[in-house]
């Protein structure tokens, strides 16, 4: 996959016509998958580069400071995925106040056609564009004859998709739903970042975790409590088998929320290392316990629950 970060470098390429969908795409789940498809199998049948047009940051943070984006990926993350839907061509459209102050006709003039010389817009009944958000399906079919594309419209049941996975798939990480997010995602959510040295309160318990210091402070983290989950470190093929925490630590009146998993039959020193943890099952909310032997007892349980859990992962 061919990645541009500005659309002056595709421009560069020289392609004489494209296929084009423009979106967020934030989480890339199945609703957008369904979309990328669509464009995939428009640019077979023209025989035209088929390439997709993201932003970053995410335009609410730039249109809405005071209001946080809790983001499904990190910029990284979404280009992996769109990787791995065989996308051909990507765009990150660098997002600004002055980009979002464009009118919509010249959205349409001196950014879609300039930049990219679509053949085929494949976009959605609802997508608005432009300053205030004027710009919308009906005027990309006004202009259809005057700048030579022809537009093609993502139906409204499969917009619904998107819309709905997007706040669902939210909604179910922040309830710890994580078997539903990853169903309406199609893959394994993450978190991923560097590994930070603890105050080693698993290890005395014979639990010994790894903490998790995210690498993006806007990745949505999903609910306290404790999980099955699967580990990468360093980026290597080998996925690793562990049970994660995401909590305050209670029992031992803890303050700052921790990302922390102890991974099974495992001892090496990985502090400094890059970590990816990939969730796979919801066990048990995080609580407080008498005593660290009780607390003890129970990760004795969350044990054997995350092992069979994963049973059926290798």
């Amino acid at each position: 996959m061919h990645v541009y970060r500005s659309p002056e470098e595709l421009l560069a390429k020289g392609f004489a016509q494209t296929v084009i969908t423009i979106g967020t795409f934030d989480g890339v789940h199945k609703g957008h998958q369904t979309i990328l498809h669509q464009l995939k199998n428009k640019s077979l049948e023209k025989r035209l580069p088929g390439v997709v047009i993201t932003f970053d940051p995410h335009p609410r943070e730039v249109l809405h400071p005071e209001q946080p984006v809790q983001l499904l990926n990190t910029l990284e993350e979404r280009i992996q995925l769109f990787e791995q839907q065989g996308i051909e061509h990507l765009v990150i459209v660098p997002f600004t106040k002055a980009f979002s102050e464009l009118s919509a006709e010249a959205y349409v003039k001196k950014f879609l056609i300039h930049y990219f010389h679509p053949a085929v817009i494949i976009i959605g009944y609802d997508h608005h564009f432009g300053h205030d958000r004027k710009g919308d399906i009906h005027l990309l079919e006004n202009l259809q004859q005057q700048y030579g594309y022809t537009l093609e419209e993502i139906s409204p049941q499969v917009v619904q998709q998107v819309t709905i996975s997007s706040t669902r798939i939210r909604q179910a990480l922040v309830n710890g739903e994580i078997e539903l997010a990853n169903t309406l995602l199609g893959y394994n959510y993450s978190l991923a970042g560097t590994v930070a040295r603890g105050d080693q309160i698993g290890r005395k318990l014979g639990y010994p975790t790894a903490n998790l210091q995210l690498g993006d402070p806007r990745k949505l983290i999903p609910a306290t409590g404790v999980y099955a989950a699967t580990v990468q470190i360093d980026e290597k093929p080998i996925h690793l088998k562990g049970m994660l925490n995401i909590g305050y630590r209670p029992t031992f009146q803890g303050k700052e929320l921790r990302i922390e998993i102890h991974i099974f039959d495992f001892s090496d020193n990985i502090y400094g290392h890059t970590m990816r943890i990939y969730l796979h099952a919801y066990l048990r909310p995080d609580q407080y316990f008498e005593n660290a032997e009780a607390l003890r007892r129970q990760m004795d349980q969350d044990k054997i629950m995350a092992l069979q859990k994963l049973a059926s992962f290798t």
